[in-house]
């Protein structure tokens, strides 16, 4: 396909026309100059033609090399494309064809209770894995519609969403609930409950896609009582992810290598949504540097945050008031 052949062919074009346009330019600007030594009486023409042509010539210049730019962004996205309609075709295919095992083996056999119940177990999960790819995609239609009706905004509990989170997705990929740990004081945000979710769902089921064996995630939620803004860090150990990469991971569809030849699941929509929904939130996110490059650490600072007040001392409405 067009979308994975090498940058070479467009860049090497640019690169003459940029050559081509710097020598056409000296050309003209020595003409001119030359030209203007040689007859007195016509000099003014020459320079203006040189200070006209010169002008042109750069902006001839700067158009092309930003249509470079924009060739190579665009050739890019459409790689990031071609690898998005491969991960969700693979992600599409693989739990449909494990329902459809799954059916036809208990619609032709007799088997027992015990068995018919772990097919359940197994069907319910590639449910749930196609459920939430849709949810993904659709979070991601939503973010991008800027006049859609958002779920309104309120105090979002971040300890018990957290503990939440943490249960469907060590379920989910079948591993210890002791495996991630977690301290959060007991602390509320002001955003919608959906958006909070996004992010910590997110930033924690790619913390267990790319962890070591065996998984160790923490994530720890800080409140900074001076700015009153809340900080999360999700940390794993993993391998970690190169300096080069940090801010492409962020970028919609991106994941690196080739989506055939990957053995991880997604869409590279996860980071994309947690980068939109921070820069929403006017929040800001970060790759942090470990020591010795033992994992990744996310780290998330979002503004609006307050230590969660006791009903002896705080009035029931100031739940919904904005801070």
């Amino acid at each position: 396909m067009f979308e994975r052949k090498s940058l070479k062919w467009p860049i090497l074009l640019a690169i003459v026309m940029i050559v081509l346009l710097v020598g056409l330019t000296v050309g003209w600007v020595l003409l001119n100059v030359f030209g203007a030594i040689s007859s007195q009486k016509s000099s003014n023409v020459y320079w203006v033609l040189l200070s006209v042509g010169s002008v042109m010539f750069l902006f001839v210049l700067a158009g092309v090399i930003l249509y470079l730019i924009w060739s190579i962004q665009q050739i890019n996205l459409n790689r990031r494309q071609s690898n998005f309609i491969d991960a969700v075709t693979h992600e599409l295919k693989s739990p449909i064809a494990s329902l459809k095992l799954f059916l036809q083996t208990l619609g032709k056999r007799n088997i027992d209770e015990q068995k018919r119940h772990e097919f359940y177990g197994s069907m319910l999960d590639d449910v749930e894995r196609l459920d939430q790819l849709i949810t993904q995609l659709l979070n991601v239609a939503r973010l991008q519609q800027k006049a859609i009706t958002l779920e309104p905004e309120t105090w979002v509990a971040i300890e018990s969403l957290l503990d939440e989170c943490i249960s469907k997705l060590t379920a989910q990929y079948r591993v210890s609930r002791d495996c991630v740990k977690f301290d959060s004081p007991e602390c509320d945000v002001w955003s919608s409950r959906v958006d909070i979710e996004i992010l910590i769902r997110n930033l924690i089921d790619n913390a267990l896609k790319y962890c070591g064996d065996p998984p160790k995630i923490h994530v720890l939620v800080q409140l900074d009582s001076k700015s009153n803004s809340l900080r999360i860090a999700v940390s794993d150990n993993g391998p970690g992810i190169p300096k080069h990469l940090r801010k492409k991971i962020f970028r919609r569809f991106y994941r690196a290598g080739d989506e055939l030849e990957r053995t991880k699941p997604g869409t590279g929509l996860g980071l994309f949504l947690v980068r939109s929904v921070v820069r929403r939130l006017k929040g800001s996110i970060r790759v942090a540097d470990l020591p010795k490059n033992e994992g990744t650490r996310f780290e998330l600072v979002l503004p609006k945050a307050r230590t969660r007040p006791t009903i002896d001392n705080q009035p029931t409405d100031s739940f919904n008031e904005c801070p």
